[in-house]
């Protein structure tokens, strides 16, 4: 055992002398693994942060909630002319639905409408995100209140002029000052401020929250009507807990598709969009762009693999009468072989090192700029990019290593000479 830890000791004592001895070298060496480690962790570190980012803004939203509409979330199969003529989901749908389909949780009828400008007094919040919807929205989407309340279903169906506001808007409009009760104008009507939603944040997935506005749907109707193609409508819906989402899914369509009037062979005139499908898309895409960085990566740690290789087989080269010499005095071919192997292995993970620290300094001046996201770099990252180092040094240095180890110590001393 002692004899074995010995031999380490000074295989290792050998290797680091060599390095030491040609500094020019062992930095070019180094270089290409660094840029390697680099690539790849730093790939992997910017897919983590993203895949990090994205589950935490999908936390907040329940991937069981369906959007029904006549424009697709994803790719579809349908050509354009098909899609284009698909008219717009109806009130009438929407209380249709709400009526038959009993293992419906919660269902809303929204338009999309473009930003809006609100007024108080003398100040403006810009570009506010306006949300029409039923009294629905509040459980579907999850809301929280700062303030005051949502409003209810009789306000809803009345379309009644009240609004519930985002933090940033209340901010904007008010200051520090209660906005309960105040009277705010928007589309040319005098809105009630009944509500404000707690602080969100930056939202991942569209406009945040804190810049938006929700007020009852059938007042946009009233003021833009059902039929106008530059406001989509869509239902926002979620099945009960416990209920197949494959099973209420087809359920729902066969349903619609009847009020409509549509026969067995034509095609739905309307997609359903579940947001489960949208939080499996964004899966596969950070898994794709995962496996695309590691590819293009590899050729990086290819390089610095090979340049590793060549420098050992230089190494071996000039220290051929020093083998000659080392296995005549009776050293063994395993001494040889460790000694070649530890001094590739270093260069290599000292190469990691490198590429590691460069991707915690990138992380840190990225974490500086960007304001609403969090790069990161995970201890497995850290690990793996010291595993995946160590490992391009033994694979790089094995055949130098065993080419020295094999040498014939006459033959060697001769070489030399």
């Amino acid at each position: 055992m002692f004899i074995y830890l010995r031999v380490l000791k000074e295989s290792l004592f050998f290797a680091v002398n060599a390095l030491r001895t040609n500094l020019l070298r062992t930095f070019l060496s180094v270089l290409g693994v660094t840029i390697g480690i680099f690539a790849i962790i730093g790939v992997l570190a910017a897919v983590d942060s993203l895949e990090n980012k994205i589950t935490e803004s999908l936390s907040s939203l329940d991937i069981s909630t369906i959007y029904v509409l006549n424009r697709s979330f994803g790719p579809t199969e349908l050509e354009p002319y098909q899609y284009e003529k698909f008219p717009n989901v109806t009130y009438e749908e929407f209380q249709m639905l709400e009526r038959s389909m009993p293992d419906i949780s919660a269902i809303t009828f929204t338009q999309f409408t473009g930003p809006e400008n609100i007024k108080f007094e003398g100040k403006t919040a810009t570009g506010v995100n306006i949300i029409p919807g039923t009294e629905a929205f509040y459980e579907l989407e999850k809301l929280k209140l700062a303030q005051g309340r949502f409003f209810n279903a009789a306000e809803s169906n009345a379309g009644s002029n009240v609004v519930v506001i985002g933090s940033e808007v209340a901010k904007s409009l008010f200051g520090e000052f209660n906005p309960i009760g105040r009277r705010v104008r928007l589309y040319g009507n005098k809105f009630t401020v009944i509500g404000v939603l707690e602080k969100e944040g930056a939202g991942s997935f569209g406009p945040s929250k804190d810049g938006s506005a929700y007020l009852p749907v059938n007042f946009t109707r009233r003021i833009f009507g059902d039929n106008n193609r530059l406001r989509t409508a869509a239902l926002i819906l979620k099945p009960k807990k416990g209920v197949d989402q494959d099973a209420f899914i087809a359920q729902f369509e066969q349903t619609l598709r009847n009020y409509r009037g549509l026969k067995p062979g034509e095609i739905s005139t309307f997609f359903i969009n579940p947001l489960k499908g949208f939080a499996d898309f964004l899966d596969q895409l950070t898994s794709t762009l995962t496996f695309i960085g590691v590819i293009i990566s590899g050729f990086s740690m290819l390089v610095g693999g090979f340049g590793i290789a060549n420098i050992m087989f230089v190494s071996v080269k000039e220290r051929t009468n020093l083998i000659g010499i080392q296995k005549s005095l009776g050293a063994k071919s395993r001494f040889i072989l460790s000694q070649f192997l530890f001094e590739s292995i270093i260069l290599a993970v000292f190469g990691g090192f490198f590429g590691l620290f460069f991707v915690w300094l990138g992380i840190l001046v990225a974490n500086s700029i960007a304001e609403d996201f969090t790069f990161m770099l995970s201890s497995f990252n850290i690990l793996l990019g010291t595993s995946v180092s160590a490992l391009i040094g033994l694979l790089a240095g094995i055949i130098p290593a065993i080419s020295a180890a094999r040498l014939d110590p006459v033959e060697a001393i001769r070489t030399g000479m």
